[in-house]
Formats: C-alpha cells, structure tokens, sequence
C-alpha cells in the first residue's frame, strides 16, 4: 500500500528539467529537478516551497523565485549535498561560493565533489559535525587570493577553528605537581564543567617557548573545591611557583576530510596554497589527501586532541628552506594523534611535532631529498610518549633550539630505517629497536647514530658508519642499555662515548667493527658483555678512560686495548678471548684494581701488566 502510494507520488509529482526553469515556475508544490542546466547533469533534487523563508538565495540548496516575492525553494538534501547542486560541474568555475553555502548550512552534514574543482578563496569555519569527501577527485588553487598580512600557515583553502576566551583562569601551585596527574590545583573548581574544553598552559621558562605543559584538554570531574581532573595525565613535574593557566575552547569536532587529490599554486609564504588546517580542534581526521606543491603544511595542526592523519602524501612543495614550509604535516601542542600510511617525496618534514604528546607515528616514508632535510622531527618543546614503528627516513628529535628548550622524553622508535639519527639533546628514556641507520653517499655525515644517554635503550640496531653517544641530560632512572647492536665505522675517529657521558652504559651481545683509533673517552662506568670488537689492523689502538670498566666473555680481534687517562681504575676483565693485539696497563695507578681471570690470548701481548697486589687479581689465563 505505501510503496503504491509513494509511486504515485512520484509519478504526479510536478517535474523540471533545470533550475533555471524552476526560478520562472509559479508553481508552489513539491517538486522535483532533473538537473542544474540540464536532465541527468548531477544538480537538482526534491526541492520544497517555504513561503516563509527569507534566507539568502545560494544558487544551489536555496533558491529563489524569479517571479514570486518572498519565499524560498528549499533542497530536501537530507544532510547531503554537492557541488552539482550549485551548478558547479568541473574546475573551469571557482566552487568556492558552493563550499561556503554548504559548511555553513549546519543541516548538511556530508558533502561530496563529483568533478574536479576550483578554489580561489581561502575559507575559514567554525562549525563541527561535517564530513567532505572530495571522492578522489583534483583541487585547483590557481589564482588563489594571496595571504594578507604576515606569515600565516593557518591560511588553508580549508581552516576549521575552535574558538577561544579570552577569559583567562590561573593557579600558583603551592606545592609540586607531580608527573602523570590528571588531577589539577584551581582556585575555584566550581567555575569548571565536566565537558568543557580548556587551552592548558603552564608559564615559559628561560626560552620563550619553553613550556612543559601546553595542551587541549577536558574536564573529566570535579574532584573537590579545589581540584579537578582532565583527560591528560602531565608529562613532566611542575616545581612550586609555577602559574598553570586555563582559557576554555569551544571546539570544533568531528571533521573529516577525505580523498583529494591537490596541486598548490604560487611560490611564496603571500601567494603559496595548502589544502587543510585544524585549531582548536577535537577529532578532526584527515583520509588519502594527496598534494603537490603545497607552500605550508599540507595539514596545519595546533591545539588538536583525538585526531587520525591517515595514506596521505606531499611532493615536490615549491619551498623546503622557508621556516614552516614544506611540511607533509605540522602538529603544534597535539595530543592522542595517529599518523599512519603517509609518504613524501623531495619534501622537508613528514611529521613534524612540538610540544605534543600520547601521539604515534607508523607506516610512512621518505624518498627523494625528503631521506636528507629530516621527515620526521620534534621541536624538543618538552614532547613525551611518542611512538614510531615501521618507518623511513631521517630522523632528528628536539633539535629546533633554545626557544623551546630541547627537552623530550619517552620517544620509542621501532623497525625504523634512515640514512642518519640524532637525538643528542635533552632526550630522556629513548628507545630504539630494530633501527638501521645506512649510510648514504650523497648525503654527508649519513650513516651515523647520535644519542644521548639519558636512560637510552637500544636493541637490535645496526649503524653503518658511526656510533656517537653524548649526554647532556640527567633525568632518567633507567640504565643505558645497548644490546644485539651492530656497529661499523669507515673513517670516521671521533670517541664513540664522548666525555660529556656522566652515567654509566652497558652493552650486551653487541659487534662493533672497523675500529681504527677510536675511544670510549667518558670516565663514567662502562660494561660489555658477549661483545666483539674487530679492528682494521693488527695494531688498531682501542683507548678507555672509563674509571671502572668491566669486560665479560667479549672477543677482541686485531684490537690494542689501552687504559687511559690518570684516575683511579677498577677494572674487570673475565673470559675474554682475544686474537692479534694486545692490552695496554700502562697507566694503571698503585690505588686502582684488577681482575684478570680465565682469559685466552693468542698472538697477543701484555704490555706494562700491573705487578701482582691485593689488589691484582691475575689467575687461570691461556696466553
């Protein structure tokens, strides 16, 4: 009975073959339009006559009558609409009218391209709750107008912005706010709301940027009088005296934009165009965008929570030497994101985060001048827990400078390959597993691991060239661990452990090959264990300055071992094997100690071997 009715309906129901034919209609009914211009073109729709309506006419969802005053023909769009309902059939015709008549009609939740398009505005939102799936087709920005005033990376065709009070709240702490809480001192807990979303900032230090804690949170519950609790757990202690400060945000939320294909135009940081920017922004995800010659990033991310960049891609952007351009993607006080299937080509950063936290990063690559100027980087504005796995290209962490205080932690990179890493500044706890670092011969100083030991741990990581560890950090409790490394050098002599290394480093079941003058120059503690280290010649000099240094069932080849420097040394060498060479005690003090037991030598030489004390322990060796 209802779908005999419903034919009816659509059978009597008044029909047009245009709109601009609806425009001269005096009829009033529902009706329906078989295309914009013409029958079977993608526009038109059921549309409806609202008598009442004032709302401007947009050419596409909101027409009006050529020949009746007032009123409107409204489209039954059912919260999806296109461009082919604005007329807008290919890219000969700037979209950028229909794009504004669509975002900004919070009834329409969906719309989708079905042509290629152009755009020649930059559009600015506010609105959430809206999904534009460009279908695989081009976005053109030829002619775009030119960004006015200065530098402006949020100056997208399409920027999506929250919005900000300038109402702000602050605390003093009275006492140290400890790392991973989620539970915040205020003055007023009642002037807050479960729900509500803050713009959480702690006051700089010595650089201008250098905060601990900048992020957009949520109150999660109201603890007591005085306290209250939000989705993030802090990542680095706050000392007494610090000034916390809260500016509330109206997100916006759930953006998505999908499946476009966009070719940039202009040269410049004025006339340059990139596809998509987020601010003040709560799940706002970005699907299989594809760029060529974006000016700035081609997703511009700050003040984001909750967020998926996913098989997205940049090549050849117009500028990779201007400060911010040639980003895949740039993500500024960013938490809980997830990067993944992404690539680049002759492009300066990948993935760029500063100041961000709880994110992961998996599955994307580099090729082209992308391997060399760095495409995945942190400013080092204090980022903690991030993660990488099972991508390439280089990699350099909190490397940006002063200004934002080169500090970050918790950095776990996984199944990664590059032709340089280096992570030398304040990086505490890293963690590195299956890492290849492989030299290039095009890209100088390639093939070399720079890290700090600050609690690093490293596994089953293979360097090609050089192993530089420094430390200019001490914030970790977690040993320096190396183990099931590979290590090679080529003409590279500077010490592997560097004297600035005042925490102790262990290796285990590590290779180290091609050593040819080199040393391990720190005083701090250090231990092999099962290690083998191979020399270029027989007379390979290995120098130690370690105060204490212990050596267990490790195999010297081709190796002089030579204690250096004049400080008190205790040193334990057991179950050594060693062949060619030879081990220098010549600077061996009568205050340090030595054991030296079931060792085997061959074709080896003792130089200047301690006399025997209670100290000297020298038994049961096969020399």
């Amino acid at each position: 009975m209802w779908i005999i009715l419903i034919l009816w309906n659509e059978v009597n129901m008044q029909h047009f073959d245009s709109i601009a034919i609806l425009r001269n209609s005096e009829y009033t009914g529902t009706l329906y339009v078989s295309g914009y211009f013409q029958p079977g073109d993608g526009g038109g729709g059921y549309y409806i006559w609202d008598s009442a309506c004032a709302r401007e006419d947009n050419g596409g969802t909101v027409i009006a009558s050529n020949v009746i005053a007032g009123g409107r023909w409204l489209l039954q769009h059912g919260g999806r609409a296109d461009f082919f309902h604005f007329g807008i059939m290919d890219d000969t015709t700037p979209a950028d009218d229909a794009l504004d008549a669509m975002v900004n009609d919070l009834s329409i939740m969906r719309i989708e391209a079905g042509s290629n398009l152009l755009f020649q505005r930059r559009h600015h939102f506010n609105r959430s709750s809206i999904n534009l799936n460009f279908n695989h087709y081009h976005l053109s920005t030829q002619g775009i107008v030119p960004i006015d005033g200065a530098d402006d990376p949020f100056a997208a065709v399409l920027f999506f912005q929250g919005k900000i009070s300038t109402e702000e709240r602050k605390f003093t702490l009275t006492e140290i706010l400890n790392e991973q809480t989620d539970i915040f001192p205020v003055t007023d807990a009642t002037e807050f709301k479960t729900g509500d979303w803050y713009a959480l900032q702690v006051d700089h230090l010595v650089g201008s940027d250098e905060r601990e804690l900048q992020k957009l949170v949520q109150v999660i519950a109201i603890i007591d009088n005085e306290h209250i609790q939000i989705n993030y757990s802090n990542g680095w202690q706050l000392n007494t005296g610090r000034v916390i400060r809260w500016r509330k945000v109206m997100s916006v939320c759930d953006v998505t934009i999908s499946n476009l294909h966009f070719t940039g135009a202009g040269i410049d940081a004025k006339t340059g165009s990139h596809p998509i920017a987020f601010e003040y922004a709560i799940y706002a995800n970005v699907f299989a965008v594809h760029a060529i010659g974006s000016f700035w990033p081609v997703i511009m991310r700050r003040w984001n929570t909750h967020y998926i960049t996913k098989q997205c891609s940049l090549q050849n952007p117009v500028n990779t030497a201007y400060g911010g351009a040639g980003y895949l993607t740039q993500q500024i006080y960013c938490l809980y994101g997830h990067v993944s299937d992404c690539y680049v080509a002759n492009a300066r950063h990948l993935n760029d985060f500063t100041a961000s936290a709880y994110c992961m990063v998996e599955n994307c690559h580099a090729t082209g001048q992308s391997a060399e100027k760095g495409p995945f980087v942190t400013h080092g504005q204090y980022e903690h827990d991030l993660t990488y796995t099972g991508n390439s290209g280089l990699m350099t962490f909190a490397n940006s400078g002063a200004q934002w205080g080169g500090c970050a932690k918790r950095i776990n990179v996984r199944q990664h390959i590059c032709p340089w890493f280096v992570a030398r500044y304040k990086i505490s706890d890293l963690t590195l597993e299956d890492v290849i670092v492989i030299a290039d011969s095009a890209i100088p100083s390639s093939g070399m691991l720079w890290v700090n030991a600050d609690g690093l741990q490293m596994r089953g990581c293979k360097v090609d060239r050089e192993l530089r560890i420094t430390q200019v950090s001490v914030r970790s409790v977690r040993r320096n661990l190396i183990n099931g490394c590979h290590f090679s050098w080529q003409n590279e002599t500077q010490p592997i452990v560097q004297t600035s290394v005042k925490s102790a480093i262990h290796i285990i079941d590590s290779v180290f090959d091609g050593l040819n003058g080199h040393s391990f120059a720190s005083c701090a503690p250090l231990s092999f264990e099962r290690c083998q280290f191979n020399g270029m010649a027989n007379t390979t000099l290995l120098k130690v300055a370690a105060n204490r240094f212990s050596l267990r069932a490790c195999v010297l080849e081709s190796i002089y071992l030579q204690l250096s420097g004049d400080s008190e040394k205790h040193w334990d060498i057991t179950l050594l094997t060693q062949h060619g060479g030879g081990i220098y005690f010549s600077h061996f003090s009568v205050s340090s100690s030595l054991v030296f037991v079931h060792n085997r030598l061959q074709n080896s030489e003792i130089i200047a071997k301690p006399p025997s004390s209670d100290q000297v322990i020298w038994q049961d060796n096969l020399m």
